[in-house]
């Protein structure tokens, strides 16, 4: 129900929303890929953004992807992260601490300044990456440091969903002031989201949007609504991830 009131409070706040317009839509096949970090040469993982810049100082999203068996030598960086599989197994954690392999719809957090590493195993090995501010940096441990945050790995078989109607939410990250502003969505058949200005990327599944182009997207796709509404189906089970800290609604 409180989905329901959101929508009509959305609808009656922002006489300028309109059905599948300011909707754009970018398919995992259009991502461009270059090295996540070209110091490393051919050994480095490939990087797709999906919005900002890694080199500038503006928040940004990308998905990395690693060929099988990768592995990072130990490194920080010099912001913090936050990700989740999309594709293939991966893990992240202390350079001592022994493989905990995460499948797609897990997720993680990387502090500034802590010392990890980075494996992957499987044919297609894909993760969704944002931070806050950039430029996003790696460097040696020896310039490791503390920021008083601490790293949290959590396996898809632990996410606590929330059931609402026809489709499942877990808020799983929440900014400095304590609002929410990373939401998964488990949904099959038709989800219509409303948004003020939302960010929505497609972890798992493959569905459709009734935007003018009726894409037809797999996970990795993603979406950005700006005063808008969006008719998406699903072709079988889909998670979806959104980012947003304005008002929203779900149907």
């Amino acid at each position: 129900m409180k989905y329901l009131l959101l929508l009509t409070i959305a609808l009656s706040a922002c006489s300028t929303i309109q059905h599948s317009k300011n909707v754009k839509v970018t398919p995992l096949s259009q991502i461009q890929w270059e090295k996540l970090n070209p110091a490393r040469g051919d050994k480095s993982p490939q990087a797709g953004t999906l919005w900002g810049d890694r080199k500038g100082e503006v928040e940004t999203a990308f998905l990395a992807k690693f060929v099988d068996g990768f592995s990072s030598p130990p490194h920080i960086h010099n912001v913090s992260y936050r990700a989740i599989v999309i594709d293939g197994l991966i893990h992240n954690d202390d350079p001592r601490a022994e493989n905990m392999w995460m499948p797609k719809g897990s997720y993680w957090t990387q502090p500034a300044g802590e010392p990890h590493i980075t494996s992957a195993k499987g044919k297609n090995n894909i993760a969704y990456v944002e931070i806050d501010k950039g430029p996003y940096l790696v460097k040696p441990i020896d310039k490791a440091f503390s920021n008083n945050e601490y790293p949290y790995n959590i396996h898809t078989s632990n996410i606590i969903w929330e059931k609402n109607g026809s489709f499942e939410t877990a808020s799983i990250w929440k900014n400095k002031k304590g609002k929410v502003t990373g939401r998964l969505i488990k949904f099959s058949r038709l989800l219509v989201l409303s948004a003020v200005s939302a960010r929505v990327v497609l972890i798992s599944g493959e569905m459709t949007t009734n935007n003018k182009q009726q894409n037809y997207l797999k996970a990795g796709s993603f979406a950005s609504l700006d005063n808008s509404i969006v008719d998406l189906t699903c072709k079988d089970s889909c998670i979806l991830y959104l980012k947003t800290s304005k008002k929203f609604s779900l149907k």
